[in-house]
Formats: structure tokens, C-alpha cells, sequence
């Protein structure tokens, strides 16, 4: 077994948990002039009811519409006006919100989460103008931009059959159209109670205020039971699943193949092997996907693969996957490039060379280290490791748990990948085909 030598980033970590089941992560940092604040709800896509498809993401607009002592856009003008940056957004697992403001402005973002925990403005006209607002972004990101959610929204429906993991979490228009008031008061009420989010503060503070001001502005936060998610289990394929759709504004051919992988959350240990294959086959020139398939045969202008659909393998649950994808030339063959995929995985099921292998999980542990340099990614990868592995301090052991992958597992983890377990999606350009 290889040995790790990637070390676990040193930060301090206080976590507790209001009365109202809040749960509450500090990592104070005194040599970093601001401070990070993040509530992420254990609410994503998937958690949408049928009939609600894009709920999760119309919500994460909602939040931002006044609440009860905030104005609309008046959260914007707070942050903006000390100094500060705001956001928020919507997963397959989960939402967050997040504020970067200078160190004094802690409490400022405290009394902002609060307030729009306690319950946003929901109101018929906040509604319909979100619901127009999200339909617009719909417009812009899926529907009038060449592969618009290729392949993260495609993909699903060919590899799963079960509603939470096979729809379109962006919405449709008549589901958006048709909510009301009480839809989204209900959503609300079910999945935005204190005890299903976790508050983390990263950055320039002394713990003893932040604790106390987190009680200050969120002990009274009303108290309500989290939801229990439903199972979002479902068989592996056996057979291959393939379909293609035209998209008249794509100018080249695309192919995106997806197998399933061990749970990130449950099976961790066997689910980080494809993490770091991701990346043995496609990160950099020298990568097997990028050297065999732009390289060499020249049969794809672009390849690139990561473990889980949106592309964050410590802040998701299963069922996901493993995604590869390629653009291809105006003549390429997506059979030609699949092929080349299968020989490249059967070598490496026959065998990695360890210092290869070194080389790519130093680059995979670098780039997570790298996030948690900045405060802000700070606090949310603690909230995010708090909401799936039910321990913020796991966020410093991601690092150290790659460079724990070996060559066998890796090479297991490609031997696994066989046609009979992949869902393929092919992009056909301008109704040429």
C-alpha cells in the first residue's frame, strides 16, 4: 500500500449545536483580514418533490427576496455596502449561501442568515418574478447556449429510472409556471428548518464573540424536525444505455459516457479510487485520455472526466458516477472514440505505474488544498463535510485520504467500468445527422 505523504491542512475547528438543531462549524483564522460565512440546507435537486422539478434552484432565488427585518435587495446592499460579496447556489445535494465580508462585518452576515432563515418573503409577486427570472436562466444556460447541460442534465435520465435521480433538476416551465404561494411555503417549511443546515464560520475572528453572536441571532430561530430523505437507491446497470439528441446550436459532435460508482458518503474508501482515475485519464497533456485521443488519433478536440455529475466528490451522496466526455471533430465518430476510452481503461486495469500514480494524486490533493487556502472555500467545505460525512474536521482528511489511494484499487476501479455498466449520451450538431 502506498504511503500517504500528503499532510491534513492544520486549522482549529469548534463545532456545536443550538437548541434548535443548528449545527454551527467555527475555524477561526487570525491571519486572514475577513470572514467567511456559509449556511448550506441539505436540500438539492434531487430532493424535489414530482411536480416540482426546479424547486430547489426557484428557492435559492426566493431566499434572496427579503425576509422578515431585510428588505428586497436590501441583503445585497448590506454586503455590498461593508464591503463584502454574496451568493448563493443550487446542487444536486444541496444549497448554499455564502458572504465574504471584511472581519467586522460578522455579525452582519449572522443577522442576515438568520433573518432569511426564519422565513423569506414569499409572497405571489417575489413568486412570479423569481419563477420569470429562473425561466430566463433556463433560456440562457440550457436551451439557447450550444450544449446547454450537456452532459450533467442529460445523462441522468438515460442512466436512472427513478424520479429523484433522472430529472431535469433546472425545471421545467410548466412545473415552475404552475407553483404557488403554499408550494413554496411548503418547500419552506419541509426543508429549510435550522436543523437541517449547518452554519460555518471561517476567517478573522475570536471564537468566543462568534459563538456568542451565533446565539444572539440564531438561538431564536424557531424549532423544527429536518426531513428525513427518502431512498434514493437503485440497481446498476447491467446493460448499455444509449441515446442522442440534436442540438442545433452545437457546431461539433459530442459523446459523454457515465458508470456508477460506490457512494461518496458510505463508501468513501472505494469511492476515492475513481477520483483519482478521473484525473489520471484526463488531467494534462501527458493525461492517457488527452495524449491517446487529441494527441495521437486526433479523433476528439476536447476530453475530460471527473468523479460525480456537477463535478464535487466530497459533497455529494450516491447514486452518481463517473462522467467522461469529448467534443469531437466535424467528422469524428463517437464509436471510434468510445473504443479508444475502452482500451484506455483495460490498461489501466492491467497496471499503474506508482509514480505516475504519485503524480497525479500530489495534483488532486494540491487543488483541494488550494480551495481551503480561501476562506470563503473554507467554509463552505466544512459546512458541505459536516452536511455529508456528519463531521466538519473530515474536510481535512479528503487531502490525505487520496494520497492513501493505491495502484491496485485504481486499477480495480477502471476494471469495473465495462460497457455493460455505461450510460452514453451523444450530442448530434445542427440536425446535420
Amino acid at each position: 500500500m502506498t504511503v500517504a505523504t500528503i499532510p491534513a491542512p492544520a486549522f482549529a475547528i469548534e463545532t456545536f449545536r443550538l437548541d434548535n438543531g443548528l449545527r454551527v462549524v467555527l475555524a477561526p483564522d487570525p491571519g486572514a483580514p475577513v470572514v467567511g460565512v456559509a449556511v448550506v440546507y441539505d436540500v438539492g435537486m434531487r430532493s424535489e418533490p414530482e411536480g416540482r422539478t426546479g424547486f430547489a434552484h426557484l428557492f435559492e432565488h426566493m431566499m434572496f427576496q427579503g425576509s422578515h427585518n431585510v428588505g428586497k435587495a436590501e441583503h445585497m446592499r448590506h454586503v455590498q455596502s461593508a464591503g463584502g460579496t454574496f451568493n448563493g447556489s443550487t446542487h444536486i445535494d444541496y444549497t448554499d449561501y455564502f458572504n465574504l465580508l471584511p472581519a467586522n462585518g460578522l455579525e452582519l452576515a449572522l443577522f442576515l442568515e438568520a433573518d432569511r432563515m426564519r422565513g423569506p418573503a414569499i409572497t405571489e409577486e417575489n413568486l412570479e418574478n423569481q419563477v420569470s427570472v429562473v425561466k430566463e436562466e433556463i433560456r440562457v444556460n440550457v436551451l439557447n447556449r450550444p450544449y446547454g447541460g450537456f452532459p450533467w442534465l442529460k445523462l441522468p435520465p438515460v442512466m436512472f429510472d427513478t424520479f429523484p435521480n433522472a430529472h431535469d433538476g433546472y425545471g421545467s416551465f410548466g412545473d415552475l409556471e404552475a407553483a404557488t404561494v403554499d408550494d413554496a411555503q411548503a418547500f419552506f417549511d419541509a426543508f429549510y428548518p435550522a436543523s437541517n443546515a449547518v452554519l460555518s464560520v471561517a476567517g478573522d475572528f475570536e471564537p468566543e464573540t462568534a459563538r456568542a453572536l451565533v446565539e444572539r441571532h440564531f438561538a431564536g430561530v424557531e424549532a423544527r424536525t429536518a426531513p428525513v430523505l427518502p431512498s434514493f437507491a437503485e440497481p446498476d446497470l447491467t446493460t448499455e444505455r444509449r441515446e442522442s439528441y440534436v442540438d442545433e446550436r452545437a457546431t461539433l459532435p459530442a459523446v459523454a459516457m457515465a458508470w456508477r460508482v460506490p457512494d461518496p458518503v458510505t463508501e468513501l474508501a472505494d469511492f476515492l479510487p475513481y477520483v483519482v482515475l478521473g484525473e489520471l485519464l484526463t488531467d494534462g497533456d501527458a493525461s492517457r485520455l488527452v495524449e491517446r485521443l487529441i494527441h495521437r488519433d486526433r479523433t476528439a478536440t476536447a476530453v475530460a472526466a471527473h468523479a460525480t455529475f456537477m463535478a464535487e466528490p466530497f459533497a455529494s451522496r450516491g447514486p452518481t458516477a463517473l462522467l467522461i466526455q469529448a467534443f469531437l471533430p466535424p467528422t469524428g465518430d463517437a464509436d471510434t472514440v468510445m473504443a479508444a476510452v475502452g482500451e484506455e481503461l483495460a490498461r489501466v486495469a492491467g497496471g499503474v505505474d506508482e509514480a505516475e500514480l504519485g503524480r497525479i494524486k500530489a495534483r488532486v490533493a494540491a487543488q483541494l488544498l488550494r480551495s481551503d487556502d480561501s476562506v470563503m472555500g473554507r467554509a463552505r467545505r466544512l459546512a458541505t463535510a459536516e452536511v455529508f460525512h456528519g463531521d466538519a474536521r473530515y474536510a481535512t482528511r479528503f487531502a490525505t485520504l487520496l494520497g492513501e489511494v493505491t495502484a491496485e484499487s485504481v486499477a480495480r476501479a477502471a476494471e469495473a467500468m465495462t460497457q455493460n455498466r455505461r450510460a452514453v449520451i451523444e450530442v448530434v450538431p445542427g440536425g446535420n445527422q
